[in-house]
C-alpha cells in the first residue's frame, strides 16, 4: 500500500511538469514562428494555472460535471452510515458524500488527498444495490482514497481537458498573432495544430489508461479486504455492468474516476472482443475484476 501511495505522489507530479513543459515548450515554438515573446508568457500563464486549478479545484469540477449534490441523512441515510463505519474501519477521516442524480448505478471518488476526499454515488447504485454490495462499492472507492489514487484521477480531469483546448488554441492561434500579410498563420503553424488536434484525444486516452486499469484492480482487492466480504463487490460489479438504465454521465474526461465505465461499449465486453479493444479501455474488462474477487473468497 505504502509503495503504491509513494507511486501516484511521483505519477502526479510527474504528469504535471510534463504538462507544464509541454505547453510552455508549444509556447516557444509558436513565439518563435510569430515572432511574439508575448505567446510564450502565455504559455507560461496557462500552464501554472491550469496546473493550480488541476491539483486544488479539480474534485470541484468533477463533482459539477456530473451534477453531484450533498448527501444527507435523510436523503441517504444507509450510504452515510456505511461512509462512516469503513472510515473508521479504514482509519480515514470521513470523506464528503455526494449523490448523483442518474439511474444507472456507479459511484466514484475524487479529491486532492484523504483530508479533502469526496465521495460520490449514483441514485440508481442506492436503488439497485443490497448493503454488502454497497459496502463493497464503497470500499473499492474508499481504497482509491487510502491510496491516493484519487489524487492522480482527479488531476487528469482538467489536464486531459486542457490538453484538448491548447490543441484548438494553437490550431487558431494565427488569427491572433499572425501579421496582415499572414492572418491564419503559416503552413507550419496550421500543420502543427491539426497535428495536435488529432493527437489530443489520442494522448486524453493513453492519459487515463495509465491511471486507471490497474488501480482498479488494485482498489477492488483492498476494498474485498476492508469489507472481509470479496462476494459483495463481485455481486456489485456483475449488476452495475448487466443493468440497462440509460446514463448521463457518458463524459471521456470524467469516465476513468468511475468504478465502472459509463460507457456501455466499455463495460459489456462481448466474448470475442479484440485485444485492442480491451486495451484501450478505460477499465479493466468486469468478468475479469468479478473472477479476481471471487478467487479471493476461496
Amino acid at each position: 500500500m505504502y509503495k503504491q501511495i509513494s507511486a501516484n505522489v511521483r505519477y502526479t507530479w510527474g504528469l504535471i511538469f510534463v504538462f507544464i513543459g509541454l505547453i510552455i515548450g508549444l509556447g516557444f515554438v509558436f513565439a518563435q514562428i510569430y515572432d511574439n515573446e508575448w505567446i510564450l508568457i502565455l504559455a507560461i500563464a496557462i500552464s501554472l494555472i491550469q496546473t493550480f486549478i488541476s491539483y486544488y479545484y479539480s474534485d470541484k469540477i468533477a463533482l459539477m460535471a456530473t451534477g453531484a449534490v450533498p448527501a444527507n441523512r435523510q436523503n441517504a441515510l444507509e450510504l452515510i452510515r456505511i461512509v462512516e463505519n469503513l472510515s473508521i474501519t479504514s482509519g480515514l477521516p470521513m470523506p464528503k458524500v455526494y449523490l448523483i442524480p442518474d439511474k444507472a448505478p456507479n459511484a466514484f471518488a475524487t479529491g486532492r488527498d484523504p483530508q479533502h476526499a469526496s465521495l460520490a454515488v449514483t441514485m440508481g447504485l442506492l436503488e439497485k444495490l443490497n448493503k454488502t454490495e454497497l459496502e463493497g462499492v464503497v470500499a473499492h472507492e474508499m481504497s482509491h482514497i487510502k491510496n491516493y489514487d484519487i489524487r492522480l484521477m482527479s488531476v487528469v480531469v482538467v489536464l486531459v481537458g486542457a490538453i484538448a483546448l491548447m490543441a484548438d488554441w494553437f490550431l487558431r492561434m494565427g488569427y491572433f498573432f499572425g501579421d496582415d500579410d499572414n492572418r491564419g498563420g503559416s503552413q507550419w503553424t496550421v500543420l502543427i495544430g491539426i497535428l495536435l488536434a488529432i493527437l489530443a484525444p489520442i494522448s486524453a486516452t493513453l492519459i487515463q489508461l495509465a491511471v486507471s486499469r490497474r488501480r482498479e484492480f488494485l482498489a477492488d482487492a483492498d476494498g474485498a479486504l476492508l469489507t472481509r466480504y470479496p462476494e459483495g463487490l463481485a455481486n456489485a460489479l456483475e449488476k452495475i455492468s448487466t443493468d440497462q438504465s440509460q446514463t448521463k454521465l457518458k463524459n471521456r474526461a470524467t469516465a476513468h474516476l468511475f468504478i465502472a465505465s459509463p460507457f456501455r461499449e466499455d463495460t459489456k465486453k462481448s466474448a470475442r472482443e479484440s485485444w485492442l479493444t480491451t486495451v484501450f479501455s478505460t477499465h479493466p474488462p468486469i468478468k475479469e475484476r468479478v473472477k479476481r474477487l471471487r478467487e479471493m473468497a476461496r
